[in-house]
């Protein structure tokens, strides 16, 4: 017999892992620390609330961190399609209603919940960080280098300061303000990003459709 394994051996060996239940687990990570937070989170309440063990749990991450940064990354909002509306002011209206909608809902009670720790959790804030700035500043450079190339703006020295625009309002409206519900959020989402589009139209030297934005 050959040392190479039938392929019938190679895929018991190699099972690959039920999607729907590490969907059911992060799930399940994101209401226990909208309820408790980061300091009353558990592995156990986790697999309970999943309907699992935590032997399975701890099958895919080997820790609380590690299933928490998990949860940031399957839960924060999507900011990696960029399309191409053709004008600097659609992008950036779409990449401002998107950021807004990303920090409400359940991404922004996870966002909520993890802030305070992530001062003194390094790997954490790395996380964050990934989740919340670095798709905005990859978002605005797209969009930025588009408007560039279309004759629409002269070129920027430090377009991560424009991507500051788009994070700091948002953060502070929607994670650092108290507001009495999730809901009222929401609703706001869209009108917040609306409101601040002029202003980052302007910071890129751009104009909005009234024709009044930017410099002179």
């Amino acid at each position: 017999m050959s040392g190479t394994e039938s392929p019938a051996v190679a895929v018991r060996r190699g099972r690959p892992r039920d999607a729907a239940r590490d969907r059911a687990l992060l799930a399940a990570t994101l209401a226990v620390l909208a309820e408790s937070g980061y300091g009353g989170l558990t592995t156990a309440a986790v697999a309970a609330r999943a309907g699992v063990s935590t032997a399975t749990l701890y099958r895919r991450w080997s820790s609380k961190e590690a299933l928490v940064l998990a949860a940031s990354a399957a839960f924060a909002a999507d900011l990696e399609q960029r399309p191409d509306t053709g004008t600097l002011e659609g992008d950036l209206r779409i990449l401002l209603r998107d950021k807004a909608a990303g920090l409400t809902g359940e991404s922004g009670r996870l966002m909520r919940a993890l802030i305070g720790e992530a001062a003194h959790n390094v790997a954490l804030a790395e996380a964050l960080t990934a989740a919340l700035i670095d798709p905005v500043r990859d978002r605005v450079a797209e969009a930025v280098r588009r408007a560039v190339a279309r004759g629409e703006i002269a070129p920027l020295p430090d377009v991560d300061l424009v991507a500051d625009l788009v994070i700091g309002p948002m953060v502070s409206r929607f994670l650092l303000t108290a507001h009495p519900s999730d809901t009222q959020d929401t609703q706001d989402a869209r009108g917040t990003a609306d409101r601040l589009l002029p202003f980052v139209l302007r910071a890129v030297g751009g104009q909005d459709a009234s024709g009044d934005g930017g410099f002179a």
